[in-house]
């Protein structure tokens, strides 16, 4: 095999021998360039090196792939089908069992081949759109490579994409019906007794010893005002930032729901299938969203307060919930404390003590231990007599708010408008 190949471009080799050659269209030329300054000059400089978990004759076949991209004459069409070798038997890999016992050699693998297939999908300066998505199923399934090369070549693509189209009436796939609750566009009524206190900019010392430390839920209120998402963002601007992008959504008003469902779908997709249409319902929610869209990240903080967990920065969560009105959370726990920041639209919401745990009746078994049965604003009492009894602090949080959930609160959220939220857990 030979040794210290540099990366094939436009002056280099005809690639006369191959009806598909590895070289650029003059076209595509400066696309290919800005490509190439993001990958090592030479072929050794990938570290195509894998554990003993990934067979060799897999390792041989992204060296394969890597010689046709770093040589002088190779074929478009083989590299590409050799990627998508590598692709169809590393995804099985990772659909084997549970997600969390797949070895991370794989996902490298997995990572390689996505390089590799969207590196050919838009050699010749075509495919651009199928590329970033192909990037993105890395970034989603696959593990860090080449210092986060894979978010940098969607950097270099996204120049290069054609506006997002919004569907024809009868182009999308027909979701499943929205449950919506009767009377969910009105306004509810907050009673006096169950109101959460809200301050603006207490102290850092302040908000500990009265509300960290003893464990008590606070809204805060211009905090976060000097924000860039609070006056940038909306539903069109997210839509114009991360149209293009494929990102996981939930399929059905709640996560408990029978006929609830995950997907992967593009945000431009997603806002006209759920967002636009009134009669369905898709919640955009996952934590990885930030750090696969950075325009997206850039345009929010961490709380200062924050500071006052025992973890470093790196250990703060950072999810990102944007879906329509009527999308519920059923009443739950998380083993971190939160910050729900309101971005966009307004959400209602019920929270109980852990100290109520017993009056909730969460789901017996491990998979939903942290659930509530209880449907809290139609609450079967027959089935669930003790909810009754259980008592609540309740709030609409609106935008620019930020609502301190402490660690292990039962919570219970619905979307009164559509709504973008941030959520940091942090310990």
């Amino acid at each position: 095999m030979p040794g210290g190949k540099e990366l094939s471009g436009p002056a280099q080799g005809s690639g006369a021998q191959s009806p598909t050659p590895l070289v650029p269209a003059p076209s595509a030329s400066t696309l290919w360039a800005d490509l190439q300054a993001l990958l090592p000059r030479t072929r050794e400089g990938l570290q195509l090196d894998f554990g003993e978990a990934v067979e060799s004759s897999v390792v041989l076949l992204l060296q394969q792939t890597a010689d046709l991209l770093y040589g002088e004459g190779g074929s478009l069409n083989s590299c590409l089908r050799l990627s998508e070798i590598v692709l169809d038997y590393s995804w099985e890999k990772l659909n084997i069992g549970k997600w969390r016992d797949v070895d991370k050699e794989w996902r490298r693998v997995y990572a390689y081949g996505c390089l590799f297939k969207a590196l050919c999908l838009c050699h010749d300066g075509g495919a651009v759109a199928e590329a970033v998505r192909t990037c993105d199923l890395g970034l989603l399934m696959g593990a860090s490579i080449l210092d986060n090369v894979l978010a940098r070549v969607i950097g270099v693509l996204q120049p290069h994409l054609p506006r997002p189209k919004r569907p024809m009436a009868g182009d999308v796939k027909e979701p499943l019906p929205k449950k919506i609750r009767p009377g969910s566009e009105d306004v509810p009524a907050i009673k006096a007794p169950e109101r959460i206190v809200r301050l603006r900019c207490p102290s850092l010392e302040y908000f500990r010893d009265n509300f960290l430390l003893p464990q008590k839920p606070v809204i805060l209120e211009g905090v976060v005002d000097h924000w860039p998402c609070m006056k940038k963002w909306s539903v069109e601007y997210i839509r114009r930032v991360a149209g293009s992008r494929t990102v996981p959504v939930e399929v059905g008003s709640r996560y408990t729901d029978e006929e609830w469902s995950q997907t992967l779908m593009s945000v431009d997709d997603f806002i006209s299938q759920y967002i636009e249409n009134e009669n369905h319902t898709g919640y955009l929610a996952q934590h990885q969203l930030f750090d696969q869209i950075p325009e997206l990240k850039q345009d929010i903080g961490i709380p200062d307060y924050c500071c006052l967990g025992k973890g470093e920065e790196d250990d703060i969560t950072v999810n990102a919930w944007f879906g329509p009105a009527g999308t519920i959370s059923p009443l739950h726990q998380d083993p971190q404390q939160n910050f729900l920041v309101q971005v966009l639209g307004r959400k209602y919401l019920h929270l109980y003590s852990p100290a109520q745990s017993e009056k909730l009746y969460p789901h017996e078994g491990h998979l939903l231990h942290n659930t509530s049965q209880v449907d809290v604003e139609e609450p079967d009492l027959a089935s669930f007599p003790q909810f009754e009894t259980a008592e609540a602090q309740t709030c609409i949080l609106s935008p620019g708010q930020v609502l301190f959930i402490p660690v292990q609160y039962w919570h219970y959220v619905r979307a009164l408008d559509t709504s973008f939220s941030v959520s940091f857990w942090w310990s």
